[in-house]
């Protein structure tokens, strides 16, 4: 197989499952986003085998009846291919709301339109980009999720597999932040002011705007990247054609602490 990351120079890549430990995916922590281009349709079974090269894989997902597999997200721009608006809500990492969040996330798309990109922003990196007094305060904060697990994670955590620092968030389905959580100084503050100054700072770093052609494959590591679906990927299949996405998600094993 061939990939591309996000500067666009290409190398090869092994991918070679072990027995007992995964697999090894050489390089895949350093560039964090690997590329496959065309490798035609990859079945919903033999996405959940990859899927399952790096754990066990979790779905908290709707379930589509086109969905080729339990454990395989079919979204779309037509109700009836697959469910709709998804990844639309804000700028996220999958599973914020899961005690711990998903590993990896692993997309293929099968029907592509003519437009309507996958965004992904490095979080390190924009966490070394913000101004001294903003970061110190991110570090002061910890997320409420608005769905399932609503119990606290800071918003800025140590990745459990690169050691770098990375995000815990979801522009779109936070209920609340606190700040100083658990010490005397503890308050509780609205979600959309903070959701707007993640999301400014987002769009001040360099994007990576994902434009899909027949084939992809993405393996992304989701504790070191955000993404969000562009509004284009729900533009009616009028305007743009049919669009159809496979998504597979990798079960968390380190709550963000």
């Amino acid at each position: 197989m061939r990939v591309m990351y996000s500067h666009m120079s290409a190398a090869s890549y092994t991918l070679k499952p072990l027995p007992n430990f995964g697999a090894e995916v050489r390089y895949a922590c350093r560039h964090r986003l690997l590329i496959f281009r065309d490798q035609g349709i990859i079945s919903g079974p033999r996405q959940a085998e990859i899927g399952g090269w790096f754990g066990d894989l979790e779905s908290t997902f709707r379930k589509h009846p086109r969905s080729p597999h339990p454990d395989v997200f079919r979204v779309s721009n037509d109700p009836a291919e697959g469910c709709i608006g998804v990844g639309r809500e804000g700028w996220h990492i999958d599973g914020s709301f899961q005690p711990a969040p998903f590993s990896h996330s692993l997309y293929h798309i099968i029907d592509v339109p003519s437009r309507g990109a996958t965004r992904f922003v490095a979080l390190t990196e924009l966490l070394s980009s913000l101004p001294v007094d903003q970061l110190a305060h991110w570090r002061r904060l910890s997320m409420r999720s608005d769905r399932r697990d609503q119990a606290l994670k800071p918003l800025v955590y140590v990745h459990p597999g690169t050691g770098h620092p990375t995000m815990c968030f979801h522009t779109g389905m936070t209920a609340a932040y606190v700040e100083d959580a658990g010490s005397e100084r503890e308050r509780t503050l609205p979600a959309q002011p903070l959701n707007r100054e993640i999301e400014a700072a987002i769009e001040a770093q360099p994007v990576y705007d994902h434009c899909w052609r027949a084939g992809d494959f993405l393996i992304a590591d989701n504790l070191a990247l955000g993404h969000e679906a562009s509004p284009d990927t729900q533009c009616p299949v009028s305007e743009v054609g049919l669009r159809v996405m496979h998504r597979s998600t990798v079960k968390g094993t380190h709550a963000p602490t």
